[in-house]
């Protein structure tokens, strides 16, 4: 990157610069910049030569090569052979049915692709939206991707990092850096230079793009921006990491190869015996081949898959999972195992107060969750009158006021502006019955010692207006307990019970919470300077608080939907392994007994690894490094994985994953590229929904495959038992092109639209290795097959020996062979259930849409006079429709009996044995 300069002079920016080892002054003169900001002109210049601060969009495919995308398939790449040598021979009407076939195959596939992609682009929100820089030596807000090299960019609290910065000014800084080194502990900033030679996470002079601020404020120089950022470094990184396929494309893959050498074996084979045994002409029996090849072909097929999966893209936005890649919908259905992030998917990620000790009354438990304060204390199960404890009142003052953040209600909802420990205390506070307006003015705030990893505690001056002082101080217990010689027993001060205190941190410690002292020292009106050795000793011990991170309840239910579902949930987090454990017992996912650190995952050999990953399901102060492991490891066991993830180094883990699932709220763009699924609302349960939208559509895919295959044999089966006999065709290759495309779109396309079958997510998860047609299915197909068969060569020879037409022949043997699929839909609806389930025989409205539409269709194709005479068809009279009917409705009640007797094999085996 180069740097256009007020003197038009190039400045080298590029990455080899070590801008953490240099010197505030150093680096603003590099820059050519000023601590009060650049020139408005000065940047629009900058931004004219350097380009807007955007990560690069990923490459993709142009639109003719999504579009040819869609017509590669071996079923396709035969019909294309077919529509050459219809034209060589010419039959035009053939030909251009053929083609037609294709084309719109290919462009349902096209549009329904594009959708997903745009389904991302809508919630996809390139770094920061706002920047507050200083242009002009004024401070304005600008949108973030107008950042250049040189600005002076202010942070606060809450802010997202825009682009890397060295930092030039600081005031009690702490950077969020998880997204990018995978550390969970905010890093305190310092604007002296580091060593040169310093790792990403000890750069404490730099703040990196999407990197968050956690506490105080600062200002700092961009040095980099867009994809010269540390964050786009890692995105160029990601097209290393190996893409596996996916399920259903493999096994689609291996049918249409093993499906293409069956027809052209049959064909030829059928060619020769025609040609043999009955004399035909070459060219006709050549033309016949044709018929067979087209017939046999399942050409509805990839428009089917294509549409389903689409459809399954659309419901599962619903759900707040948007679908970058068509096929991740089918394997969803496919999942094995969840490996989930712990805070903010399985829990609420707002720190809630769970328990609160004091010396004379005890533990206390405190109802509620997240910010909203509305709970209650609890002694031994009853709620308590806080007049009756005034310790707990004091305790919860100082949770208030020695505090930073800010709890405001906006449109009914609670939301926090600041660390979340210190919003958890204000939750508490609040909870007690204190109002925060009346206790800011009661006791304003006359100093402060903020919290530093050195002291390990917050400290706040406080008077009221008769001239009472008071000192609050909050932080680690052991800290606290060296800092306290007293300890608050009602209204009274008596020496401390360390001992007593230890045992109440070990029973909050079990419950995986982390704890804080909070204590207390009067004070003087004269004091008014607050210094360390005011508070260094002869404090006064309030009591200790217990606050964890609380389960979202549709996440404990949905943990328990997937156990019933037969999948594994496993949770991968850095915490502490007891606070992991806790959470894991508390959502039913482990029952803490099992645990591996990620300083145990590093120990082991991928070997070893993949020996114990099945057994545990809780990982914890594991890093994003260890889930590429964990997932390679798991995979390597054959399981499909699903593998949730937010930050920037996550992104190798959720590519490698079968189903890699970004977070679209608190997610870098980094992660939700390399995603194949976007967590709109970064829950746990929304994973769940889409499993299940996952399963429904591999079963709807199923029972499509079920209701077209039997056609493609049935028809096949006409044809080749018409040259056998040597008989005259009873179906022209157009019009099975018009049978086959007539009933994808329409009766095909409706099972598409099929709801959750109600047992759905109490089946265990199908084998991966499992082929899509099982021996089960083929004998249905196989049945279905003969019968219509039978049924529509019956009906043709019967037709031809009352001495009718061709025309008229063939007519009814294309009616017949339509009203079979149409009673055929309701049996597939249900691949071993009973019509008559609870869900019922219409339950489908889609369905019986498809049905309307295809009546109309077929009397337009047998009454309407174009039709006619491109498809060579005559009008039936009433009766043979009665007889038609007659004939197609076996099919219903024959495969009903077929589920019967499978679904019972074993009780009338016994029976009649």
């Amino acid at each position: 990157m180069t740097i256009v300069s007020n003197a038009s002079k190039n400045v080298d920016a590029s990455d080899t610069v070590q801008w953490h080892a240099l010197e505030v002054q150093e680096v603003l003169q590099t820059l050519d910049s000023h601590e009060n900001g650049l020139m408005a002109k000065e940047a629009q210049q900058r931004l004219n030569a350097n380009g807007p601060n955007v990560l690069p969009e990923p490459k993709t495919r142009s639109s003719w090569q999504r579009f040819f995308a869609q017509c590669h398939n071996v079923l396709i790449y035969v019909l294309l052979v077919a529509s050459v040598v219809t034209a060589l021979l010419g039959h035009w009407v053939d030909t251009g049915v053929i083609i037609a076939v294709v084309l719109i195959n290919a462009i349902i596939g096209f549009v329904q692709e594009g959708k997903a992609e745009d389904a991302l682009r809508a919630i996809k929100h390139m770094l920061s939206s706002q920047a507050l820089v200083l242009r002009d030596g004024k401070r304005i807000s600008i949108p973030a991707e107008e950042l250049v090299v040189g600005d002076i960019v202010l942070l606060q609290s809450g802010d997202k990092v825009p682009a890397d910065l060295r930092l030039i000014k600081i005031k009690n800084l702490q950077i969020q850096e998880a997204t990018l080194t995978g550390e969970s502990v905010p890093v305190e900033k310092d604007s002296h230079s580091v060593a040169a030679a310093a790792m990403l996470g000890d750069r404490i002079s730099m703040a990196f793009s999407s990197t968050l601020v956690t506490y105080g404020q600062g200002a700092g120089v961009v040095v980099a921006t867009a994809g010269h950022t540390e964050i786009g470094h890692i995105s160029a990184m990601l097209s290393q990491v190996e893409t596996l396929t996916t399920p259903l494309l493999r096994q689609m893959a291996g049918f249409g190869r093993q499906l293409t050498g069956i027809i052209i074996v049959i064909a030829a084979l059928t060619m020769v015996i025609g040609t043999l045994l009955h004399g035909y002409a070459i060219s006709d029996m050549f033309l016949a081949a044709v018929g067979l090849a087209v017939a046999a072909i399942p050409e509805g097929l990839p428009a089917i898959m294509t549409i389903a999966l689409a459809l399954g893209v659309q419901r599962m936005a619903g759900r707040h999972a948007i679908i970058r890649r068509l096929p991740a919908v089918e394997t969803l259905g496919a999942v094995t195992v969840i490996c989930s992030d712990k805070t903010g998917t399985l829990t609420r990620n707002e720190m809630t107060v769970s328990n609160v000790a004091t010396a004379s009354g005890g533990l206390f438990d405190i109802t509620g969750v997240g910010y909203d304060p509305h709970g209650d204390f609890l002694r031994d199960g009853e709620e308590i009158d806080m007049a009756d404890h005034p310790v707990l009142t004091e305790l919860t003052r100082a949770a208030l006021l020695c505090n930073d953040a800010i709890l405001k209600e906006v449109e009914g909802v609670w939301q926090l502006q600041g660390d979340p420990t210190e919003g958890a205390l204000l939750t508490l506070g609040i909870k007690s019955g204190l109002t925060l307006h009346f206790e800011y003015e009661a006791w304003p705030r006359t100093d402060i010692i903020p919290f530093e990893s050195e002291h390990q505690f917050m400290a706040t001056l406080h008077h009221d207006h008769a001239g009472q002082g008071v000192s609050y101080i909050k932080g680690a217990p052991e800290r606290i307990f060296a800092m306290c010689r007293y300890q608050r027993v009602g209204v009274n001060d008596e020496q401390i019970d360390t001992a007593y205190w230890q045992q109440q941190m070990e029973i909050m410690a079990r419950r995986g919470q982390r704890v804080l002292a909070i204590a207390s020292k009067l004070s003087h009106l004269d004091h008014q300077i607050l210094t360390f050795k005011d508070v260094a000793q002869n404090l006064t011990l309030l009591g200790l608080v217990g606050m964890i991170d609380p389960p979202r309840d549709d996440a404990v239910d949905a943990v328990k939907q997937c156990q019933s579902a037969g999948i594994k949930v496993k949770m991968i987090t850095g915490d502490h392994a007891v606070t992991a454990v806790a959470i894991g017992q508390q959502m039913g996912i482990s029952d803490g007994n099992h645990v591996l650190t990620g300083h145990q995952i590093e120990t082991m050999t991928d070997e070893e690894l993949g020996r114990v990953v099945d057994d545990i399901d809780i990982f914890a102060r594991s890093s994003p490094e260890h889930k590429l492991r964990l997932v390679t490891a798991l995979q390597a066991n054959g399981h499909i994985v699903a593998m949730t993830g937010d930050g920037v180094n996550d992104a190798p883990a959720l590519k490698r994953a079968d189903v890699g699932t970004a977070m679209g709220q608190n997610g870098t763009e980094v992660a939700k590229e390399a995603a194949e699924m976007v967590l709109a609302d970064d829950r746990f349960c929304s994973i769940v929904h889409a499993v299940e939208e996952g399963r429904t559509v591999y079963d709807n895919l199923k029972k499509a495959i079920l209701f077209i295959l039997p056609t493609n044999g049935g028809e096949a089966l006409i044809l080749i038992a018409a040259i056998v006999m040597g008989q005259m065709l009873p179906i022209t290759p157009v019009q099975i092109l018009w049978v086959n495309m007539i009933t994808a779109v329409t009766l095909a396309l409706a099972l598409a639209f099929e709801p959750p079958e109600h047992n759905v997510m109490q089946r265990q998860p199908r084998n991966p290795k499992e082929p899509i047609l099982t021996p089960n299915l083929l004998w249905r197909i196989g049945f279905v097959s003969v019968i219509l068969m039978v049924g529509t060569f019956g009906l043709f020879l019967w037709q031809r020996g009352q001495g009718v037409d061709i025309q008229y022949a063939r007519t009814v043997a294309v009616n017949t062979l339509v009203l079979f699929e149409i009673f055929y839909l309701f049996n597939s609806r249900y691949i071993s259930a009973s019509i008559l389930n609870k869900q019922g025989l219409f339950g489908n409205r889609y369905a019986l849409m498809a049905i309307g539409l295809l009546v109309l269709f077929q009397l337009a194709f047998t009454y309407l006079t174009p039709m006619q005479r491109l498809f060579g068809t005559m009008a039936l009279d009433l009766a043979t429709w009665g007889l038609i009917v007659l004939v197609a409705s076996s099919v219903l009640f024959l495969v009903e009996i077929e589920k019967y007797i499978v679904r019972n094999r074993t009780r009338l085996t016994r029976y009649f044995s």
